[in-house]
């Protein structure tokens, strides 16, 4: 049996930095070193930059990547829907999960990455675990990662500037470090996860279809025949 709790060290990483936080980064480097030398090409970059740092700045860092003036956000309901509607049925969907492992959330919730990774391991079903990261977790994450791009920041800069007289840390060193961590995760996810297995090109699924059905046990993806699906028809 495949074993993820390498995803809990990935959670150390996006949680507000404590007085332990270098030692818990550094530790997932060398898990990552071990088994996903891919990922820990992109980490060692994260690496460098947050060793050189002392923890006031460790913390800036953070605040500024996802929290004051955020490049991107930490809870994936609201990276995948934003203040859609669905945002909200996919967070109790997730609290369910969480409540039914009985993991420890913390002051955060449920669709928070930190909390998310650590489910990972604690999901019984394999089926749903697949699942559940591929239609959700690996979207979230590759939209996140947009997030970095250089005419998107620069975009949501000129916005703040109209909106506020000013503008904390507009040139921050180092703002994009944190976009090396998420690229591990990334990679990781994509190591240990089929990603074509829920995916057809012909037929677009609402992820949230099998995820949200009333489902006592496993809400892992009923037969082809139960799927509802849109048809995708040429213009």
């Amino acid at each position: 049996m495949k074993n993820y709790n390498h995803y809990n060290y990935l959670a150390d990483v996006f949680r507000y930095p404590s007085d332990k936080y270098i030692d818990q980064v550094n530790k997932c480097g060398d898990v990552l070193k071990e088994k996903y030398l891919s990922a820990y090409n992109s980490f060692s970059s994260f690496l460098d930059i947050i060793n050189s740092l002392d923890s006031h700045e460790v913390e800036e860092l953070f605040g500024m990547t996802f929290h004051i003036q955020a490049i991107c956000y930490l809870d994936l309901g609201y990276v995948l829907y934003a203040e859609d509607y669905k945002r909200g049925e996919f967070l109790v969907q997730m609290k369910k999960e969480q409540e039914k492992v009985n993991n420890d959330l913390g002051v955060e919730l449920a669709d928070n990455l930190p909390n998310a990774l650590t489910l990972i391991p604690l999901l019984e079903d394999n089926e749903f675990r697949e699942e559940l990261v591929v239609r959700m977790y690996i979207p979230a994450i590759e939209s996140m990662l947009k997030e970095f791009d250089a005419s998107r920041i620069a975009l949501k800069t000129k916005v703040r500037k109209k909106k506020q007289k000013v503008l904390l840390r507009e040139d921050m060193q180092n703002r994009n470090a944190y976009q090396y961590a998420i690229d591990a995760l990334y990679k990781v996810l994509q190591a240990d996860f089929n990603t074509e297995k829920f995916v057809d090109k012909k037929v677009k699924t609402d992820p949230l279809s099998s995820f949200l059905p009333n489902c006592e046990g496993s809400c892992a993806t009923p037969a082809p025949a139960e799927k509802k699906e849109i048809i995708i028809k040429d213009l």
